[in-house]
């Protein structure tokens, strides 16, 4: 299948069109990794630099992924997640017919940020559980979620195996704690070094940050989390109504 050097298109737009084509077409399925790039060049005979070219317009098409160390995969279709209930990564990924799985990256126990302390209304400096974890779709990196719980609850939860166990059913189903509301900020940022080697894409790259606190049927404050989502791999969506106004 090499590439027709009698055709007005050029090279690398050959190159890019065929390799769409097997994406179309199941050839290469969403999270199916890419013959490498020695095999790629034998098979359509181009230059490397003709196969890089290709390679980056697919990755800016959001068809393609590199990760770091692994090689080039298909992408999967970007997801769209409703801000209509509270939530956890596993429910949301199932809901979507995604494979959900976790990778711990930390876990300790620490004194409370400022930030930390009042998002959990405790003092500050009080011990906190502080749990980080990559979570997984499919196989794709597609969140870097960072927990933080007080220490008499979180202590419970360093308990479990929580690369299987969801912190929100440990929460729920084995340590009789409901939740039942939370409070959501969202914003657009850059991935930085650690976020970024994380989800296995670029410095800089864009991300959303989700700061969460779920709140027991207490009222009390009983997980704090930073969650960075990948830009590329989803959307958030949600449904407004109008204010009644209050005069003209």
């Amino acid at each position: 299948m090499s590439a027709n050097r009698d055709s007005q298109l050029p090279l690398y737009a050959q190159v890019e069109a065929a390799l769409m084509a097997s994406i179309a077409d199941g050839t290469y399925p969403p999270g199916t990794q890419l013959p490498n790039e020695t095999s790629l060049l034998a098979t359509f005979r181009i230059s490397r630099t003709t196969l890089q070219k290709a390679i980056q317009n697919l990755i800016a098409r959001g068809l393609i992924e590199i990760r770091r160390g692994k090689g080039t995969f298909v992408s999967q279709p970007r997801l769209t997640q409703e801000l209509t209930e509270l939530s956890g990564f596993v429910e949301d990924m199932r809901l979507h017919g995604r494979h959900p799985t976790a990778r711990m990256v930390g876990k300790q126990i620490e004194d409370a940020s400022d930030l930390v302390a009042r998002k959990l209304s405790l003092e500050a400096g009080a011990s906190v559980v502080h749990i980080q974890r990559i979570r997984i779709a499919d196989g794709t990196p597609l969140s870097f979620d960072e927990t933080w719980l007080p220490k008499d609850i979180g202590e419970k939860i360093l308990e479990n195996d929580l690369e299987v166990e969801p912190i929100f059913s440990l929460l729920e189903q084995k340590y009789d704690l409901p939740l039942r509301e939370a409070e959501y900020k969202l914003e657009a940022i850059a991935a930085d070094k650690i976020v970024a080697r994380a989800l296995e894409i670029k410095v800089g790259s864009p991300i959303f940050l989700i700061e969460r606190t779920s709140y027991s049927e207490q009222g009390r404050p009983v997980d704090y989390e930073k969650l960075h989502y990948r830009g590329d791999q989803i959307q958030f969506v949600t449904h407004l109504t109008r204010r009644k106004p209050h005069g003209r």
